[in-house]
């Protein structure tokens, strides 16, 4: 108990049977134990509670982690539907944006020249007659 041997403990009940006398001495053991217990109930109900504050403290880490994700997407929902916003974009552009889309051309388009397609053959479909003596020749 708390580092302490056999003797050392023997010694420090008879001096504390000389001290308080043989009357006093079961009392006084008695309160020292109460201490003892209740100084041990204390330590244990303030780790509790440090424990406690420390998981509470993680939580609050994380729920406030968790908001501003949420507030930094509704921004992000909220710019993209934001219509009022997208008008003034589209009405502040300038004409080096178009890089003259709109402006009528200088030179008239002409059309490529025009080439001759190039000639497709299909081989030449067999007749009836010569399917007729192959499908003879293979029955006999």
């Amino acid at each position: 108990m708390f580092g302490m041997g056999f003797t050392e403990i023997l010694v420090i009940a008879i001096i504390a049977i000389l001290f308080l006398g043989p009357d006093k001495l079961p009392e006084t053991m008695v309160q020292i134990a109460k201490f003892f217990r209740n100084t041990k109930n204390t330590i244990n109900n303030m780790k509790s509670t440090i424990e406690e504050e420390m998981n509470v403290k993680t939580m609050k880490e994380e729920a406030l982690a968790y908001k501003k994700e949420l507030t930094d997407v509704g921004d992000k929902v909220k710019s993209a539907t934001d219509i009022k916003q997208m008008a003034a974009k589209l009405t502040t552009l300038e004409d080096d944006e178009f890089n003259g889309i709109f402006d009528a051309p200088e030179k008239p388009v002409t059309p490529p020249a025009q080439t001759k397609p190039d000639e497709v053959t299909l081989p030449k479909k067999k007749s009836e007659e010569t399917i007729e003596k192959k499908e003879d020749n293979k029955n006999v």
